[in-house]
Order: C-alpha cells, then sequence, then structure tokens
C-alpha cells in the first residue's frame, strides 16, 4: 500500500478513485503516565509515555485506514490528514483519512 500526504502518487497514473477512507482510535490517559508526567512537568524535557501512546494510536489508526482501502481494492491513499480531538476528560481521539485510489 502506497501512502502518502500529495495529491497524486508522483510518476504513477492514477486509474481508480475508491474515495475516503478513514481510521481513528480513541485512547484514555494512564494513572501512572499521568503521574510520570507530572514529574516531567516539573524539571522539563520530552513526555516519553505519551509520546509512544501517541505514536501506538497513530500507528493503530493508519492501520485500519488501510485495511479499509484493501477492502475496496485500492493499492494506494493519498492525501492522507490526521486528526486529534478530546471526546472526553482525559480521552482523546486520533482520526486520520484519506483517497483511496488505485494506480499504475
Amino acid at each position: 500500500m502506497i501512502l502518502t500526504n500529495l495529491e497524486n502518487v508522483p510518476g504513477k497514473a492514477t486509474v481508480e478513485h475508491f474515495g475516503i477512507v478513514a481510521g481513528s482510535t480513541v485512547r484514555a490517559k494512564h494513572i501512572g503516565r499521568d503521574f510520570m508526567a507530572g514529574l516531567k512537568n516539573i524539571v522539563g524535557g520530552e513526555l516519553c509515555a505519551y509520546t509512544e501512546l501517541l505514536r501506538e494510536s497513530r500507528q493503530q489508526a493508519t492501520d485500519r485506514m488501510i485495511s479499509k482501502a484493501e477492502q475496496l481494492g485500492a493499492n494506494a491513499v493519498v492525501n492522507i490528514r490526521f486528526s486529534t480531538s478530546s471526546v472526553a476528560q482525559g480521552a482523546a481521539e486520533l482520526y486520520v483519512y484519506g483517497t483511496a485510489v488505485k494506480v499504475e
């Protein structure tokens, strides 16, 4: 599966258009991670636990989007975008979407 945030795949012709595909995941913060993040706020620096949580969330949402594109018969997803939103206190949705196409 070719994934790109460009509107098309350079060097390839789009031969079929399947429409928008999306994937999402909703994640809640973990009390242990919150405690460690609170300590890190005192001294500064990267919040590694949250960095890892977001990386895992992006990957899971992307995998779900790819699965939907494959079900349609696409071999590429173009114009990919990520979005996040708060759905409840301490929980956020990570949403990824793009256009499923077939390229040659």
